[in-house]
């Protein structure tokens, strides 16, 4: 196997990435696979004990690593974030907006502050961190930015209307980033996972019947995990990804492929 080609193709020595939402979780992956790929990251969440836990795991393994808090919500914290990186030397190559919330109820039944809270976290989110980082990327001629939608953005179950609504509204906005931006050396996709065993499908994993559902939906047969996840993302930052752009790739093994 040729390492140099590999490193080429793939490294991203050189490269800053922010990911929100990553003291655990996908998140966490998505950091750890970006930084054995080369890349130093910052882990973001609301939680300093978690980020500071998530730093130092990483710092473990080999991998350049700081925290920042901010609740992706808050524009002007996002900015603040934004300029205290700056001014450490960290500027952000690459985005990956993965911060998200949920709230399983009947529409009929959710308030609009409810609604609001999804929107504020997954839409308004991706909007704040796009916004603050984006000037950067295009002034350097170069970006990656991924955002993690979901499959429920293309088809939903139950409960969950205001998150399958932010999710499609992310990827919406990642193709309004790719055709604005691409001229700058900026390139913006979405990823949608499948059905992940993570603490936020807590909900789904002690629903009564909802394994034999899963094993009938999934081609796959399985539920995915984190790691399942985390090397699109690597990919889609990547050199290799460099003309893959506007775009939403669903890991999902193959439950939107079946009628």
């Amino acid at each position: 196997m040729d390492n140099a080609y590999l490193q080429q193709t793939f490294g991203l020595d050189g490269r800053t990435a922010l990911i929100t939402g990553s003291a655990r979780g996908i998140g966490f992956a998505i950091a750890r696979a970006l930084g054995k790929a080369g890349a130093r990251v910052v882990i973001n969440d609301l939680r300093p004990q978690a980020c500071a836990e998530a730093v130092a795991s990483l710092g473990q393994e080999g991998i350049e690593a700081r925290a920042i808090c901010f609740d992706v919500s808050d524009e002007a914290a996002v900015q603040a974030g934004e300029r205290e990186l700056a001014q450490a030397g960290w500027h952000v190559d690459i985005l990956i907006n993965n911060a998200g919330n949920q709230n399983r109820k009947p529409l009929v039944e959710m308030s609009s502050a409810e609604w609001q809270q999804i929107m504020s976290v997954h839409v308004n989110g991706t909007f704040h961190c796009t916004r603050a980082f984006l000037p950067g990327m295009a002034a350097r001629g170069f970006g990656r930015i991924v955002s993690t939608a979901s499959v429920s953005g293309q088809a939903t179950m139950p409960l969950i209307a205001a998150y399958s609504s932010a999710k499609a509204a992310m990827a919406a906005f990642m193709r309004a980033v790719a055709i604005e931006h691409g001229a700058q050396g900026i390139t913006a996709n979405a990823i949608a996972p499948g059905i992940v065993h993570t603490d936020f499908t807590v909900g789904l994993q002690q629903r009564e019947g909802f394994e034999d559902y899963l094993r009938q939906a999934v081609p796959a047969g399985r539920w995915a995990y984190p790691e399942d996840i985390a090397p699109t993302v690597l990919f889609l930052v990547s050199p290799a990804a460099s003309f893959i752009n506007g775009q939403t790739l669903a890991i999902d093994g193959g439950m939107l492929a079946r009628l």
